[in-house]
């Protein structure tokens, strides 16, 4: 007893202690798991997905995106704040966040609002001689006009079976931290030169051309844009 009023300050810092680490941890932990789920390419983590996460399969999307409603204590570190109707949002890796009290909660976005990049990872789509790009439920279309991509609506006339597809998605990782504009830019810039390489544009096949020539065009095409990538520090697979 007589100790405990010379070392009441000390009590109170350790006290005092546990809670700030767990706080600190917990936003250290927010963090990993999306950078976990979102910078990897993704075809086996089907058995280690996490509580709050969903698979997003459509069009042969192949990826993780935590649910409508998740929330986090802090955004992922590369994130972008786009103002929409005086609304700020939150964008990273084609998930939408809104602030919510003192957290972070994942949202949908609203139609029309802008991205000047797309996700690292997506889904070409071509309805009716028009690209559609998709991710995490998400449409997106470029317009010259607003230099950016727009949130729309789904194509009406879309036939998810006679949807075309950009064949055998390739997963690209950023091995030197590339931001998504640079992998934007530099997935857009290999394209083309893959497409002059080859002659083959995979967005506008020619239509008199068996399988066996489409293949082979296709493959060659593959190989000529993971070589690209590859060259401007990605891993491809």
């Amino acid at each position: 007893m007589i100790y405990i009023k010379i070392n009441n300050k000390l009590i109170k810092l350790v006290l005092i202690l546990p809670l700030l680490t767990l706080m600190s941890s917990q936003v250290y932990a927010d963090r990993k798991l999306y950078e976990r789920y979102d910078k990897k390419p993704q075809q086996n983590l089907k058995q280690q997905v996490p509580k709050g996460y969903r698979y997003d399969n459509r069009f042969r999307h192949d990826h993780y995106y935590p649910s409508t409603g998740f929330r986090l204590s802090h955004l992922p570190s590369r994130h972008y704040e786009i103002r929409y109707r005086n609304q700020p949002y939150f964008y990273s890796s084609g998930i939408w966040y809104l602030r919510s009290g003192p957290q972070f909660i994942v949202t949908v976005p609203p139609l029309g609002i802008v991205v000047p990049f797309l996700p690292p990872f997506y889904t070409t789509l071509w309805v009716s001689g028009v690209p559609y790009y998709y991710a995490n439920d998400v449409y997106y279309v470029w317009q010259p006009e607003r230099n950016g991509y727009v949130v729309t609506n789904p194509p009406q006339d879309m036939n998810e079976q006679e949807t075309q597809l950009l064949p055998e998605q390739l997963f690209v990782y950023p091995k030197q931290g590339q931001n998504e504009k640079k992998q934007t830019e530099d997935r857009y810039q290999c394209h083309r030169w893959a497409v002059k390489q080859t002659e083959y544009d995979p967005s506008q096949p020619p239509e008199n051309m068996n399988q066996q020539e489409l293949g082979n065009k296709r493959e060659n095409y593959q190989k000529a844009i993971k070589t690209c990538l590859e060259g401007r520090g990605y891993s491809v697979r």
